[in-house]
């Protein structure tokens, strides 16, 4: 596995990171970003910048960074890659203040901008749909209500009415988790999401007793755990693969971000999923800088 100071070792210089970027971006060769063409040609006294004809007859200029996380910043890569590795590496996520801390990156702003950019291209690491026995979960986010003031308090320990945010997640028996913040727990909502993250080939679909999952069983094979009258596992009717990544998520929160807004939630959900989903990934930091 990739440490810090091998990461350091490999990466010294810009030319270093870019030769990095261009193997991972393109296996298959160099093409435009902008049309897809394959027949592109160096400048010799540019390396790392191609010219296409494909698009434009007087030559689209592009170079390795062009269309990634990377463009239009003044930031170096070898600091990118720094960040990219520790954010990957804490299981827990770690704060733009403490990667400003550990790396100097000039300002808070600037931390916080690139961890957001690297969040970015952390999105749909599950590569499809879910198979197997899949287990599907909602949870509410945010603070307990005496902390909170007025109208934003709701009401009792979370749930509908409380003013915390509802996430609803699916997780394969040791496979892929998806997660996405929604407005409410309706059965519409939870039944979109349903279909969008697990295929119609699952074989079974297991779920807790609320009611927003009353329609599954009629397009999947469904079974419910109660956890009302105390159940919480039945063989291998249980939800609790979902809630143990529920449980890393929240622990996140508290112990490291403290507290995060609705608005940037799902970039904090694209992390953790694809933490979660890359485990077993020979080269997850690759994984990373390809999808920049």
């Amino acid at each position: 596995m990739k440490t810090l100071s091998s990461l350091v070792a490999q990466f010294q210089t810009e030319d270093d990171c870019k030769a990095f970027l261009v193997e991972r971006r393109w296996p298959d060769g160099v093409h435009c970003p902008r049309c897809g063409n394959t027949k592109v040609w160096q400048p010799k006294a540019k390396p790392f910048h191609w010219i296409c004809k494909g698009c434009n007859k007087n030559g689209y200029r592009f170079s390795v960074i062009t269309g990634t996380v990377f463009e239009n910043t003044k930031y170096p890569l070898v600091e990118w890659f720094k960040v990219a590795f520790l954010m990957y590496h804490s299981k827990k996520g770690m704060s733009a203040h403490q990667i400003h801390r550990m790396i100097g990156t000039g300002s808070y702003e600037t931390a916080w901008y690139m961890c957001h950019r690297i969040r970015v291209a952390m999105r749909n690491s599950a590569k499809g749909q879910l198979f197997g026995v899949v287990e599907v979960d909602e949870t509410f986010v945010g603070g307990k209500a005496y902390n909170k003031h007025g109208h934003r308090s709701g009401g009792g320990r979370g749930g509908i009415g409380s003013g915390k945010v509802p996430v609803v997640g699916a997780i394969s028996r040791k496979g892929k988790v998806v997660a996405r913040v929604i407005d409410t727990v309706s059965a519409d909502v939870l039944q979109r999401f349903v279909r969008q993250a697990v295929s119609d080939k699952v074989e079974l679909i297991v779920t807790d007793e609320w009611t927003g999952y009353r329609n599954v069983k009629f397009e999947f094979p469904h079974a419910v755990v109660r956890h009302t009258a105390g159940e919480y596992v039945n063989g291998v009717i249980h939800t609790n693969t979902i809630e143990g990544f529920w449980s890393l998520f929240k622990r996140g929160i508290i112990g490291t971000y403290h507290k995060m807004s609705k608005t940037y939630m799902p970039l904090y959900i694209n992390e953790f999923e694809f933490r979660h989903n890359m485990r077993d990934c020979k080269d997850p930091f690759g994984e990373i800088i390809a999808r920049c």
